[in-house]
């Protein structure tokens, strides 16, 4: 792929972010690849360097807030005509409810993802209590030597402190996952402002 290619197709995927930052992104590859081209290499050998240009658009996008890609979607492209500002301000109960209800629906679901997360955890600090208790109490029932009870006691420490074990390796797997879903659905809903991507 040649250079004027490579910032061709960029360009198509940065549709929907601001013209400044289109230009800035572009000049930055730009310069870039003619970095590498005076180091010696072929224009190819240099965009092989870079990486592909969806690679580049996604980077780009993870690190664009999403403020910005709404900013420049909702900037009308022209001026409005009296008809359609009326019925913008007559619409405007409905769709901004349904907007609020929307973004309402989907905070109460991260919320709610969240909030299952932390009891988790919360049981887990819970189990890991108790595990120290029964142990504790074992070394209580054996001083004062009732060996039955203090055997239950060590055997309850155990079972909880199995279980402090093993919700501890879940818990760290379901939060991987959570911030890993989170990284993506915000890349999705960036993806919405973005035109022109493969």
């Amino acid at each position: 792929m040649s250079k004027k290619e490579f910032l061709s197709q960029l360009r198509k995927g940065l549709v929907g972010l601001p013209n400044d930052d289109i230009e800035e992104h572009i000049n930055f590859y730009s310069e870039m690849i003619d970095d590498r081209v005076e180091d010696g290499l072929t224009e190819e050998e240099a965009i092989m360097q870079i990486g592909t240009v969806n690679e580049i658009i996604s980077q780009i996008l993870s690190e664009t807030p999403i403020t910005k890609l709404v900013k420049e979607k909702v900037k009308p492209k022209r001026a409005l005509k009296g008809w359609e500002i009326l019925l913008i301000i007559l619409g405007a109960p409905l769709w901004f409810s349904l907007g609020v209800a929307a973004l309402s629906v989907v905070f109460a679901g991260y919320v709610v993802i969240w909030s299952l997360i932390f009891a988790v955890c919360a049981s887990t600090f819970a189990f890991g209590v108790a595990s120290l208790a029964g142990i504790l109490a074992c070394i209580m029932y054996v001083a004062k030597g009732n060996m039955s009870i203090a055997l239950a006691m060590l055997g309850i420490g155990f079972v909880f402190g199995g279980l402090t074990i093993l919700f501890s390796l879940a818990i760290k797997k379901v939060i991987k996952f959570t911030i890993n879903l989170t990284n993506a659905m915000t890349m999705g809903i960036k993806s919405l402002f973005i035109g022109g991507r493969n």
